[in-house]
């Protein structure tokens, strides 16, 4: 994760991410440097659009809050039909008592 937030950063500061940038910004926060890992991540972001990634990713990530009010308006449902249902088995039983009286 914290190879991410590195290149986010470098990105962000208008710095080239490259293997010796991404090395220093994870020294610079205490983070041992493992080259291996820090070379796949470079690679990986050769070429990619970081702030189209970035729109992606904040996007789906607004999706599942947006539908969670939606959501929970079921769940209310469901508890006003259980109330109701219970209600009318208890007035039937009522009315079953007072014939048997």
């Amino acid at each position: 994760m914290e190879l991410m937030y590195a290149a986010l950063l470098l990105h962000k500061a208008g710095k080239e991410i490259n293997e010796e940038n991404m090395k220093k910004v994870l020294e610079a926060a205490g983070v041992e440097a493992d080259m291996g890992r820090i070379k796949a991540v470079v690679t990986a972001l050769e070429g990619a659009n970081i702030e189209e990634i970035i729109e992606k990713a904040s996007a789906v990530a607004v999706a599942p809050v947006a539908a969670a009010p939606a959501a929970g308006a079921p769940a209310e449902e469901k508890k006003e039909e259980k109330k109701e249902e219970k209600k009318s088995e208890e007035e039937a039983a009522a009315g079953l008592a007072g014939l048997f009286g």
